[in-house]
């Protein structure tokens, strides 16, 4: 007999569940059908070292999620489920090759004085920054939260008009459109300062030189700033329990190890799923799919609409990471000084022309040869997560490349992940060795995950690319992920698509999800 819900979704990431959640508030009955054996997606967390060491599988940082426009409608709601943040008031720093370090907290007179020691103009161009960032996040957020349609456009531009008039519009789509270098050296003068910053175009494919990326970097220093970073109490998963628990005490249903073979459409209109076990699973009102573009054109064997299966089989993917999860004795002994101990993020990348080559390499399938690091170090504000005195380390190597054609260094021969990935986390081991003598020593336990790893644990994870799919302008905004389609809808009736791959894209915030909830339920 076959199962019936008003909508099914295939894939339980947390835009799913809060597209679940957000629909069975308004009264459908919702049936979510994941392939992993558990919730998450990327947005994860396991023992993946030793017992007692708790690791994020991938996504750490849930900030997004915390200040999204979705926690303001069931912050509380999931607050009765469980879910706890763990307040950051020193976000990230950046270790550098000359000893020297930088970092930015809520305390704003110290983060003032760390850039004065290195510029006396950057530290007050950085105060002006400041001051005049929350009416800039209006206008940004606003943006960054709106559907994106024509009239979503039109008002924006409206809105800003009226305040700044014609230039301060025109100003505000050159920012939006600059690369993250080309901010940087308009705005401080420092390269210490510029790296700082720059490591964050980093974490969303925007190396130093591409365009429309000096967004996010501008983003998360001034939010670092003002507000701090926010972790899940115990883990990113206490997000993804409070989800699935609320959803379920709406009424709706969460079944994992179910993976979903094909979408069932008749007439151009989608009507269910077919379980890869052969159960048929009929939708009512909406199948929604949580998966990467290309996966949509296998799943409905073509949509009959060539020109959106071929932007969907084309859908560019970011470059790959590789995850060092580490269970430490202690926390590394960092040269630059003790006080980068207390910070969330530590970024070892040196400058922007190193992130840029290292880009580079990896666009063109090589393995860095000085990979950017990033190593969270989120036991020293949630103790929790490992045994009393020991801690844990989550660290990034970007970019890497998902298929391999080779070395930027020379030294590594493999030419698959199989054999590549011990040599490469020794690369990646190497350069935190460099900054922090004696780490090694300290590690009891250690778990690599290549970017073949990553797309086997969650497909959506195309060659390990994190944000499930690049962010560049040519696909972001109306295009994300194709021009006509950046609200979720597909040219098969019924069927939409939803997560990191559709407007707003990648990260926590959960916005692809909410807003597809709420076009779906009028609200």
């Amino acid at each position: 007999m076959a199962q019936e819900y008003d909508a099914v979704i295939i894939g339980a990431g947390h835009n799913s569940l809060a597209c679940a959640v957000h629909l069975a508030k308004r009264g459908w009955k919702v049936g979510v059908f994941e392939q992993a054996v558990e919730p998450g997606g990327a947005v994860r967390t396991g023992e993946y070292t030793l017992p007692g060491f708790r690791h994020d599988w991938a996504a750490m940082n849930l900030s997004l999620f915390a200040g999204s426009g979705f926690m303001k409608e069931y912050g509380t709601a999931l607050a009765g489920q469980g879910l706890d943040f763990v307040p950051v008031d020193k976000p990230f720093t950046s270790a550098f090759p000359d000893g020297r370090w930088l970092g930015v907290s809520t305390d704003a007179a110290a983060t003032v004085a760390g850039i004065r020691a290195f510029s006396e103009r950057d530290a007050e161009t950085w105060q002006k920054l400041a001051k005049a960032f929350p009416g800039e996040a209006a206008h940004i957020f606003a943006l960054l939260g709106a559907p994106m349609r024509k009239r979503a456009i039109s008002s924006f531009l409206w809105r800003l008009w009226r305040e700044r008039g014609l230039g301060g519009a025109l100003d505000m789509g050159r920012f939006l459109a600059m690369s993250p270098r080309a901010w940087l050296e308009e705005t401080f003068e420092s390269p210490h300062l510029r790296a700082t910053l720059g490591a964050w175009g980093m974490h969303l494919d925007f190396a130093p030189d591409i365009a429309g990326g000096a967004l996010f970097p501008y983003l998360e220093a001034m939010a670092g700033s003002a507000f701090g970073m926010v972790l899940g109490k115990g883990g990113a998963d206490v997000m993804i329990r409070a989800l699935v628990a609320e959803l379920e005490a709406r009424g709706g249903s969460v079944t994992c190890g179910a993976p979903v073979a094909k979408v069932v459409h008749r007439g151009r209109k989608a009507r269910g799923v077919e379980l890869a076990n052969g159960t048929q699973v009929t939708a009512r009102r909406a199948v929604i799919a949580n998966v990467a573009p290309a996966a949509l054109v296998r799943l409905t064997e073509g949509t009959r609409n060539a020109a959106f299966d071929e932007r969907m089989a084309r859908f560019a993917h970011a470059p790959g990471t590789m995850m060092l999860h580490l269970a430490m004795d202690g926390l590394p002994d960092w040269a630059a000084g003790e006080a980068l101990k207390s910070y969330a993020y530590v970024h070892l990348a040196p400058s922007l022309d190193q992130m840029a080559r290292t880009y580079a390499q990896a666009k063109a399938g090589l393995l860095p040869d000085e990979p950017v690091i990033v190593v969270g170090q989120p036991t020293v504000f949630d103790p929790s997560r490992a045994p009393e005195g020991k801690h844990v380390l989550w660290m990034q190597v970007r970019m890497v490349p998902g298929a391999i054609q080779g070395d930027a260094a020379g030294q590594i021969t493999a030419a698959d992940w199989v054999d590549a990935a011990e040599p490469m986390a020794a690369r990646a081991l190497d350069i935190l060795e460099r900054y922090a003598p004696g780490s090694r020593a300290k590690i009891l336990g250690q778990r690599i995950v290549s970017p073949p790893d990553l797309e086997a644990d969650n497909p959506n994870l195309v060659g390990g690319d994190q944000v499930c799919g690049s962010h560049h302008l040519s696909q972001h905004f109306l295009f994300r992920p194709a021009r006509g389609y950046s609200d979720g809808s597909t040219p098969i009736e019924a069927l939409h698509l939803t997560g990191a791959a559709v407007w707003p894209g990648g990260g926590t915030g959960a916005g692809p999800g909410f807003l597809l909830a709420q076009r779906l339920a009028g609200k």
